[in-house]
């Protein structure tokens, strides 16, 4: 019975001893390990603007967007669904870091490329990085016929660039916060009072409801705006919908375009006076 007993006490002190080194072993590995910080945001687009998530490489993804009118004009335009713009988008990741992307909208007959590129990652673990950060730049050419026929400007003179860092923290799986520095040009001003560089802070938030919904807002404060014409900042309140390989987006904002130099730099309407554009946008992933 004696060499029972201390037989029994030998194994267990060896597995206690055994299970002591395993834990050491494995609490030394979760320090060493670092993890990137995934879905900061659901999709590439927080409402207007963009999130600072990029597509994993191959990935390309179809996007459409739409801007009814305002809808304080009323039953008769049915409170501005009778009035719309459209922006179909195609974006390509050509690495995990880099989408390159074209897109069309149907306001000022519109075309725009960019070009976005992750530059930072927000980090956990023994290499520790607090947020993340994008690059995002864009060239927009309006080819809307709207000038003196004997007076036609020239395609650079109707070109628009627009730059921006966006920089996000995901503080928690419910919450994560975007600063947006930008910087706009415009080749071409209508007022010679009317600045050619605009530059602009924006703000946006993700705020996670359950497994499938979220609430999304952005802000954009514009510092010098249009002396020429009553320019409003840009607000944009969103429902974020995920339904498996769609990422789907209801949005009330002031402003009725859907590319950065446009509603940065030249929304008109005020939002808490009733000029609110409901729209959607809606993304594929192939």
């Amino acid at each position: 019975m004696k060499t029972k007993i201390l037989f029994i006490t030998i194994i267990l002190l060896s597995i206690s001893g055994f299970s002591q080194d395993l834990e050491d072993i494995l609490d030394a590995e979760t320090e060493e390990t670092t993890f990137n910080t995934n879905a900061t945001f659901k999709g590439t687009r927080i409402a207007n603007g963009h999130s600072v998530e990029t597509r994993k490489k191959g990935d390309f993804e179809f996007l459409i967007s739409h801007r009814f009118g305002r809808i304080n004009s009323g039953a008769y335009n049915l409170f501005g669904l009778d009035n719309s713009n459209i922006r179909f988008g195609f974006e390509y990741a050509f690495t995990n870091n880099l989408t390159i992307a074209l897109g069309r909208s149907s306001l000022e007959k519109t075309y725009d490329a960019y070009l976005k590129y992750r530059v930072l990652r927000q980090k956990e673990g023994k290499k520790y990085f607090p947020f993340s950060l994008t690059y995002f730049g864009s060239i927009a050419s309006k080819t809307l016929k709207d000038y003196d026929i004997n007076n036609k400007p020239s395609f650079a003179n109707r070109l628009a660039y627009t730059n921006q860092l966006l920089i996000a923290r995901k503080f928690n799986s419910s919450f994560s916060l975007q600063i947006m520095p930008t910087f706009v040009h415009f080749n071409t001003v209508q007022n010679e009072l009317d600045n050619h560089d605009i530059y602009a802070l924006g703000i946006g938030s993700r705020v996670k409801l359950s497994k499938r919904f979220s609430i999304n807002a952005e802000y954009y404060h514009t510092i010098n705006p249009f002396e020429s014409r009553a320019v409003q900042n840009s607000l944009a309140l969103g429902l974020e919908i995920e339904t498996g390989g769609h990422v789907f987006q209801i949005i009330l904002s002031n402003s009725r375009a859907m590319i950065e130099k446009s509603f940065i730099a030249e929304s008109t309407g005020e939002f808490f006076n009733g000029d609110i554009h409901l729209g959607f946008n809606i993304s594929r992933i192939f």
